[in-house]
């Protein structure tokens, strides 16, 4: 079928009103006719055109070392005054000359408990945010974005406007509204003027131009096929700071309290471990711990500005649109001494236009919104399975259900047998995510404050649905009461050490290039809570939301007795077994094989067996391990109790040390304890970060476990054949077809060290053997261009391969490193075939360093495809990059040869300038896979 058979309303217009959008209405649904979308260049009259390469190469990167920092203007001071980095960090309660020498927190002092005693309380589970039909029929909403307002203490400043954040009612109040107003576009909406405009001025003691949406202006930054992947479903949410959950998004939750273990009897209908929470997130307040003080609005800062956190549940080939909205403070030094007010959002790691994926200098402001619009297509769409005839590229609906669909003829599709096919290469599914801030120099301090929430990934091989027995359906554990996206047995935990100061509020130290350490580790931004569990199978998808913190995360039993494999602490009258699990999911990708993490493989072919039996690997910084536990094997009864305990120590932020024995950590002969020092107390006698941070209780389980067995996915192993496949891999390493396609791959090298470095910016990235740079947004490093544009329905072809080596430049210290957008497949690490963990996995974070299983090199191939636009590669030891370990490259579209120029937000709106580009950054360093795998 050709094009316009495909899509009869043709439309170049610069955007498309809704009068355009053919619409008819049918109850609640709209029917929705597609224009073909312009995916030219920019005009030359567009703000955001491209432009030539400058003549002078060498000179245009040369002039970006003395140009001023590219987020100046998020600085700004009343009376025209540039504020500097240096004014975000006056409010810190530890400044440099106060602080100490200690590793934990990292140069501060051990974080008060407030009497509080480990596992005394219940684990709160992740609250989704609940997305809603997105109707262009739906009235507009008569309440606008409240502005900061001064109000009593912890939720707002009793004295300045500018130093404080909207008032609660009245920002519950908007958010119920239904719909979105003013309704999204297609290019960033600069006609609205920002609501908190009065409120700005007062502060800045000017005028300012600042426009309602914060999105930079033109078609560069324009939703890119807007049309073909117009969003189906929105929600919107506010940045702002902590204060009490009233409960408002409790019928957006799909399970509505209702069904399941979610339901009245169900382990988890009980919301927070206190009566008034039955059914309901009313009365959740912001603390790490009931003995704990009330975290204030410039301490915490998270989605909706409450707790729990928050959850995002989507479905393949639904389009989603997030309207994120700022309200945090308009003073940036309003915010306890870290932390920043602009903020750019990045769904890590979505395959999702640039537009869409937060690049650090997209940033916008208090008042403002930014719309992100998530594609949720299965990449390949342009070239894999275009006709939408495989039944493994789909996603799940109810019975009756009809949505929109892309395929041989665009329209309405109705559910049938539970899903609905699409277009795309279904090797590609993703499933566990998460979105955070990516601000240009704060983005560890804003994620550590909480700008993070997680995302599921649904879809017909992930339906969340066990009881589904459809040949497609990989049925993990989750439930059955709900068509699909049950949590019963599925369940998000994000890991993230923590420091506090002496009254009980979230504390960084800004000031520490190396990496920041808190000695607290929370669980869902909780301290030690404990969970309870079916006695039977779970999932869990495992985040580690640290900004510079690595873990290793172990799961035992606890046995009355000696007769356990490791003796607890002396006289404790207990010891431990292990719990052995799966692997199913590595960085969001489930995998071709399930690794067992049983002491059955030396899954890392280093002649040791036991050192991942019922052990983690080493799990880095944004690194996603999804698992399965049964707790009704390996002698797992009703009434037991197991924890989860991290071995990983470190000495400073730069990176771990090897792990701590785990029977040395459950016989605490390795503990940190607090001792007075000359400046106070101070940790001793090891990290105190290691040990238990997480305890299940098993309780008994009446219904049907309908999950799959993990076991029967297991790769080849001595004494048992290779077993079934979970999602194949679409490269092989040893494959000779795929060999001859990296061979005529470009080859591209990124070198993270301190190569060139400053005082000020030490960590830099040195690309394709050329000059260690600092980060700057108007630097391009490299540039890779798509094969192809929009296709046709049932075209084919594979999209632009590369091959990327990662290294690491020097030692002492780790990086893991993640590239925006695509996944890659590791070809080799260090030199070595990768271990089993990662032999059979798609990746999104590559992680190098000194560590044993680090090594100092990670090559993998990686492809680009559907979306063009500016994206970023870094280091996500969050603190590496903000000081300068990050940089960025380019998706050119065919045919471009112009550079993309730089966004620069300020309170006035969006202006741009000029880009420069490495020499290699079109042509890499060659051809073909650089490094040889060892036998």
């Amino acid at each position: 079928m050709d094009r316009k058979a495909r899509y009869p309303f043709k439309w170049f217009g610069l955007m498309t009103p809704l009068s355009v959008l053919l619409t008819m209405t049918l109850g609640t649904a709209t029917l929705r006719a597609s224009p073909i979308d312009d995916e030219r260049q920019p005009e030359p009259s567009d703000p955001s055109a491209y432009y030539d390469e400058p003549a002078d190469e060498p000179a245009a990167l040369n002039a970006i070392l003395t140009m001023p920092e590219a987020n100046k203007d998020s600085f700004d001071l009343p009376n025209g005054v540039k504020g500097t980095r240096d004014d975000t960090r006056k409010e810190n309660v530890l400044p440099p000359p106060v602080q100490t020498s200690f590793n934990y927190p990292t140069n501060g002092k051990p974080s008060p408990l407030f009497g509080a005693q480990p596992f005394t309380q219940q684990l709160v589970l992740f609250e989704e945010f609940g997305p809603e039909k997105l109707d262009p029929t739906t009235p507009a909403a008569p309440l606008g974005f409240p502005p900061a307002a001064v109000g009593p203490l912890p939720q707002q400043d009793p004295n300045n406007a500018a130093r404080s954040a909207p008032p609660s009612a009245a920002l519950d109040a908007f958010l119920r509204q239904p719909g979105l107003t003013p309704f999204p576009s297609q290019y960033s909406n600069v006609v609205d003027r920002n609501p908190w405009q009065a409120q700005i001025e007062v502060f800045l003691n000017r005028r300012i131009g600042s426009s309602a949406e914060g999105r930079p202006p033109g078609k560069g930054w324009s939703h890119q096929r807007w049309n073909e992947f117009y969003p189906q479903v929105a929600y919107k949410t506010v940045q702002t700071g902590a204060r009490l959950n009233s409960g408002w998004r409790d019928s957006h939750q799909m399970h509505g309290y209702a069904v399941g273990e979610f339901g009245p009897g169900g382990l988890y209908h009980n919301v927070a471990g206190v009566q008034a929470t039955n059914g309901t997130s009313k009365g959740v307040d912001p603390r790490f711990h009931p003995n704990m003080p009330v975290q204030n609005h410039n301490s915490v800062w998270t989605f909706d500005g409450t707790l729990p956190p928050k959850l995002l549940m989507v479905r393949y080939g639904q389009p989603v649109l997030m309207r994120h909205y700022n309200g945090l403070p308009i003073d940036p030094s309003a915010n306890m001494g870290f932390g920043l007010h602009t903020i750019t959002t990045h769904e890590h790691n979505g395959h999702a236009p640039a537009e869409s994926d937060g690049y650090a200098n997209a940033f916008f402001f208090p008042g403002q919104y930014y719309d992100y619009r998530w594609p949720i297509q299965l990449a390949g769409y342009d070239s894999i399975n275009t006709d939408a005839h495989d039944p493994r590229a789909a996603f799940p609906c109810a019975p009756g259900e009809t949505l929109w669909t892309n395929d041989m003829s665009p329209s309405r599709k109705t559910c049938q047998n539970g899903t609905i096919k699409i277009r795309g290469d279904w090797r590609e599914t993703m499933s566990t995510h998460w979105f955070h801030d990516h601000m240009l120099d704060f983005t560890a301090q804003n994620v550590y404050k909480g700008n993070a929430a997680m995302m599921n990934y649904y879809s017909a091989l992930d339906r969340g649905n066990e009881s589904v027995n459809d040949g497609v359906n990989l049925r993990f554990p989750s439930g059955s009461a709900l068509p699909w996206g049950n949590r019963d047995y599925d369940v998000n935990l994000v890991f993230a050490d923590k420091a506090w100061d002496q009254n009980g509020q979230l504390w960084f130290n800004p000031f520490n290039t190396d990496g920041f350490l808190g000695d607290q580790v929370l669980v869902n931004w909780q301290w030690k809570p404990t969970l309870d569990v079916r006695a039977r199978s779970y999932r869990f998808r495992i985040l580690n939301g640290s900004v510079s913190r690595y873990f290793k995360l172990a799961i035992v039993r606890e046995v009355k007795g000696t007769s356990g494999e490791f003796q607890g602490p002396k006289n404790s009258g207990v010891s431990y077994s292990r719990v052995p699990f799966h692997m199913i999911a590595n960085d969001g990708n489930i995998m071709e094989h399930s690794v067992p993490f049983d002491g059955s493989m030396d899954l890392d072919a280093d002649g040791d067996k036991q050192n991942h039996n019922a052990i983690l690997p080493t799990q880095g910084i944004a690194e996603r391990f999804d698992i399965i536990v049964n707790f009704a094997k390996n002698g797992i009864k009703p009434g037991d109790k197991l924890f989860v305990v991290n071995l990983l120590a470190h000495d400073d932020g730069k990176g771990p040390k090897e792990p701590i024995p785990l029977g040395d950590v459950l016989s605490e002969k390795y503990l940190a304890v607090i001792k007075q020092g000359s400046k106070g107390p101070q940790w001793d006698k090891g990290d105190p970060g290691v040990g238990k941070v997480l305890q299940l209780n098993v309780k008994a389980y009446t219904g049907q476990d309908l999950a799959m067995d993990p076991a029967a996915y297991e790769p080849a192993k001595p004494g048992k054949a290779e077993g079934l496949v979970m999602i194949p891999l679409k490269i092989h390493r040893d494959n000779p077809a795929d060999k001859a396609l990296l061979a005529n791959a470009r080859h591209r090298t990124f070198t993270f060290g301190r190569s060139d470095g400053t005082d000020e910016a030490p960590w830099t990235v040195k690309t394709d053997g050329g000059f260690g740079f600092h980060m700057d947004p108007r630097r391009l490093n490299t540039a890779t261009h798509l094969a192809n544009g929009p296709t046709d329905a049932g075209a084919s072809g594979f999209g632009t391969l590369e091959v990327w080596n990662i290294r690491l430049g020097g030692s002492g210290w780790s990086h893991p490193v993640h590239v925006h957008f695509e996944e890659g497949i590791i070809l080799s690490r260090g030199g070595k075939a990768p271990p089993e963990w990662e032999k059979w996995a798609r990746k999104d974070v590559y992680r190098i360093g000194s560590e044993k299983d680090g090594l100092d090199n990670v090559e993998m191939a990686i492809n680009f495809r559907e979306f063009a636009g500016t994206y970023m590669e870094h280091c996500h030891n969050t603190q590496h990059e903000d000081n300068s370990m990050l940089l960025r490259w380019d998706i050119e579209k065919p045919g471009q040869f112009q550079l993309m120029p730089t966004p620069l937000p300020s309170w006035d709106g969006v202006r741009y300038v000029n880009s420069a580009a490495l020499p290699t950054f079109r042509t890499g360093d060659g051809l073909g896979p650089k490094v040889v795998v060892k036998p």
